[in-house]
């Protein structure tokens, strides 16, 4: 008995300082190694002829399950919806995974079958205090669950400025992630009950014509430069929207 209770203590010994080597390697690693949380809003269309949209949603799960095994340490949340012709992604990490999955936008249209085409950075925010989504995940939306939203028709006017339709988009998601602390289910099955915290699809369809607004190349372009440019719209406080809890 005593050699038994001996041998589980050296065990647990040693699952302690593998744990604590880990974390004394992390911390010797400096600054770079310090992960500063970024949240990215990302819009496409997609094409007409598209043939099955869950392929998508596949796709991102391979790629997400991809990085996480190269970056042990980021974690990624946010949420993939898939409209029938538009395409909303909300990713939150490190800005090494953000830019990774932009990339991997670019060679996907590049590919002879381009299955993004046109691509709009909405929203970048740098340091968030916390994260509207606990985990990643995908929903497929049916042409029923794109509702005729009353209050989309203000936004129709065609002087409606930038930041009306950002923070359309922002107080959404917002409201969403409360619903989700609330119910503690997964964000499609909120998605379900609650179609009036989808997005509108008219708003992303104003959003992808304006001029205001990255393309993805001229996202990539700054993200090589040296210059430090901030591309948060000049006068949207994220923190004003997205209160700590």
């Amino acid at each position: 008995m005593e050699k038994k209770g001996f041998e589980e203590k050296e065990e647990e010994e040693t699952r302690t300082s593998l744990f604590h080597h880990l974390v004394t390697r992390r911390k010797n690693l400096g600054d770079d190694a310090k992960i500063i949380l970024q949240r990215l809003i990302m819009i496409s269309r997609l094409p007409h002829d598209l043939a099955d949209r869950t392929d998508l949603g596949a796709h991102y799960e391979n790629l997400n399950f991809q990085l996480n095994k190269q970056h042990i340490w980021d974690h990624i949340t946010g949420l993939l919806l898939i409209y029938p012709s538009y395409l909303l992604h909300i990713i939150e990490s490190s800005r090494d995974i953000l830019t990774s999955v932009l990339r991997d936008v670019k060679v996907m249209q590049q590919q002879p079958h381009r299955t993004l085409l046109e691509v709009k950075i909405v929203f970048l925010d740098h340091n968030p205090q916390r994260r509207l989504f606990q985990q990643w995940s995908y929903k497929v939306l049916g042409a029923d669950q794109v509702i005729r939203d009353p209050a989309v028709k203000v936004l129709e006017d065609e002087d409606v400025s930038i930041e009306t339709l950002v923070c359309s988009v922002l107080s959404t998601l917002q409201n969403l992630s409360k619903k989700l602390e609330q119910s503690k289910a997964p964000p499609g099955s909120v998605l379900d009950e609650t179609p009036q915290l989808i997005v509108h699809q008219k708003i992303l369809e104003r959003l992808l014509g304006r001029e205001e607004l990255l393309s993805l190349q001229q996202y990539l372009d700054m993200y090589k430069s040296t210059l430090n440019i901030s591309i948060e719209f000049g006068q949207l406080n994220p923190r004003n929207l997205f209160s700590a809890v």
